[in-house]
């Protein structure tokens, strides 16, 4: 090469590197302006979905199971038949209940009749007195058999009744508890029957929070079969009864606007938002760079030019960081192309980002 012409090149290099960086092109990057609000502070939990309604079905008498309609899983309404017992020893026992009622009906017809013959007799002086108390108490005696063998009856067709299991609500069956065959006891469960139509969100949470957490709160939740995705829920009701070993306390949520399939037992992430009372100055998460060192920087734009300013962090919520010092409301904060800004480079500001948050 030759040597007159080297030497211009690298005088050529050496005069780019030394212009200043507002004098390069202009780096594409995304600003929004930093914005005082309502300070959160957010509680991380981990907690399960249920239902407010689940039940153990068990048989109202023992007997032998004779069918079952249904298997773990199936869908089922209220008044359902799920599972029957053998009924023909009861059918039995109601039959003899029965023929007993109609046999306390006839006697007692009987005595009804004779005493009404008494009592025509009695003044013709045909017939004693103390007959007619006879039959009158024959007549009460029968009457009272007739009331006996009428409750008897109806016991039994109220056994027979127990016979079958029903589903108390509207559900599905998330277990079966005994198979064809088998000879079940009252009290012995047969089936879980859990609604659909009542789910919430069960967490466990340390007592420091209990007085910061009230009906009402907002809460963003997460799935772990629907990831990337976030909705949102309301806290319903604090149990405050606090486990003894672990010191926390029960935090029910009703899940609101349009929910995900949510069955019971699926687990479930959530944050809690609880007010801190007071406002500050907060920004995008993504407008923060922190570096090995602990530095924490945002780079800021002024009439198309950037410069870096350290900043004191606070709270993190909704996407968003608490700052506490190193820059003012107003101020416009790089949230993307920050990765490698240098103080002064000149910068195309593109449209805002606007921050939107998910989940409460």
């Amino acid at each position: 090469m030759n040597p007159t012409f080297a030497a211009l090149a690298a005088a050529m290099t050496l005069a780019a590197l030394a212009l200043p960086a507002a004098a390069q092109s202009p780096v594409p990057v995304s600003a929004t302006e930093v914005t005082r609000r309502e300070i959160f502070r957010s509680v991380p939990m981990t907690g399960t979905v249920t239902s407010e309604r689940s039940a153990r079905l068990s048989a109202a008498t023992e007997g032998l199971v004779h069918a079952m309609n249904v298997d773990a899983g199936f869908p089922v309404q209220r008044g359902d038949v799920l599972m029957e017992l053998d009924p023909e020893l009861t059918e039995l026992q109601l039959e003899a209940a029965e023929a007993r009622v109609k046999q306390a009906r006839s006697e007692l017809a009987d005595a009804r009749r004779r005493l009404d013959e008494a009592e025509i007799l009695v003044p013709k002086a045909s017939i004693a007195e103390s007959t007619v108390r006879d039959r009158e108490a024959e007549v009460v005696l029968d009457e009272a058999a007739l009331q006996q063998a009428v409750a008897e009856a109806g016991f039994q067709r109220a056994v027979l009744a127990r016979h079958q299991v029903k589903a108390p609500f509207d559900g599905v069956v998330s277990a079966k508890l005994t198979e064809l065959g088998e000879w079940v006891t009252p009290g012995q469960p047969v089936f879980e029957l859990v609604a659909l139509d009542a789910i919430r969100l069960d967490f466990s949470v340390s007592e420091d929070f209990l007085p910061a957490i009230a009906p009402g709160g907002r809460v963003g939740y997460s799935l772990n079969a629907r990831p990337g995705e976030s909705f949102a829920g309301e806290v319903t009701t604090v149990v405050p009864v606090t486990d003894r070993n672990a010191r926390t306390f029960l935090l029910r949520v009703r899940p609101t606007n349009e929910q995900p399939l949510l069955l019971p037992g699926m687990s479930v992430t959530a944050t809690l938002k609880l007010p801190t009372g007071r406002d500050g100055l907060v920004v995008p998460r993504d407008a923060l760079l922190r570096y090995p060192d602990g530095r924490t920087v945002v780079w800021t734009v002024g009439d198309n030019v950037v410069s870096e300013h350290r900043v004191q962090t606070g709270l993190q919520f909704d996407g968003m960081v608490e700052i506490r010092g190193g820059i003012a409301p107003g101020d416009r904060v790089v949230v993307e192309g920050n990765e490698a800004l240098r103080d002064g480079q000149a910068v195309e500001v593109r449209a805002p980002v606007a921050v939107t948050t998910r989940g409460g």
